[in-house]
């Protein structure tokens, strides 16, 4: 594992991702509390675009706890059947929908241990819905974040968990709200699985992969 890069890098790191994206947004197409977490639930194991591209006419008929509760899984499951485990997600989607209206009122509540407890939502997707929504800076670590953590020194971590805590307690204050948006988009689109785009990354420089990419 490398090591934890010294603060002042850290603060350089952070300091070019906002010039280059001041406002980076996650790419999952919400229209309000609800719909992001299905949204975020959908997206385990699947493409953002894959869900996208499901959701867009779901979410015109099904916005709210109970209007999914009126579809019906069995109509839920036409508009998701392109989605990798969508009879697994389509059952989560419903259960957490009649939680939601019997236990919270039909909203969408506002803590990562309530969120937890809805069917099909793991930390990760908690922490994004608590982050995207509720501008609560909480960490959402995936693969992304996980791979280029561990070997930039961004965040260094044997799980997942720990790469979260390292974002938490090294990221200047000023960049957590956004950390985990421009750390999963890097890893996205420029400091990939395979074969990591380093002569396109603005932080070359400073990340301690030594096997970088000319």
């Amino acid at each position: 594992m490398v090591a934890q890069l010294h603060y002042n890098v850290m603060r350089e790191v952070f300091t070019r991702f906002r010039a280059a994206s001041p406002t980076p947004e996650g790419e999952l197409h919400y229209t309000n509390a609800y719909t992001l977490v299905v949204a975020v639930a959908l997206s385990a194991q699947a493409t953002d675009v894959g869900v996208n591209r499901a959701t867009r006419a779901l979410f015109e008929v099904a916005d709210t706890p109970q209007k999914m509760l009126d579809l019906g899984e069995e109509r839920l499951i036409e508009h998701i059947k392109t989605i990798g485990l969508f009879r697994n997600k389509a059952k989560n989607v419903m259960r957490l929908s009649q939680i939601l209206v019997d236990e919270f009122g039909g909203e969408v509540p506002s803590s990562r241990a309530a969120l937890e407890s809805l069917p099909g939502v793991g930390r990760k997707t908690a922490n994004v819905v608590l982050n995207i929504w509720w501008h609560f800076p909480a960490q959402a670590v995936d693969t992304h974040i996980f791979r280029i953590g561990n070997r930039s020194g961004i965040c260094p971590g044997k799980d997942v968990v720990a790469v979260e805590r390292a974002i938490e307690d090294n990221v200047p204050a000023e960049f957590q709200q956004h950390a985990h948006h421009w750390l999963i988009l890097h890893g996205r689109y420029i400091c990939l699985a395979r074969k990591p785009r380093c002569g396109d990354c603005l932080i070359a420089d400073l990340c301690l992969f030594e096997e970088k990419t000319v």
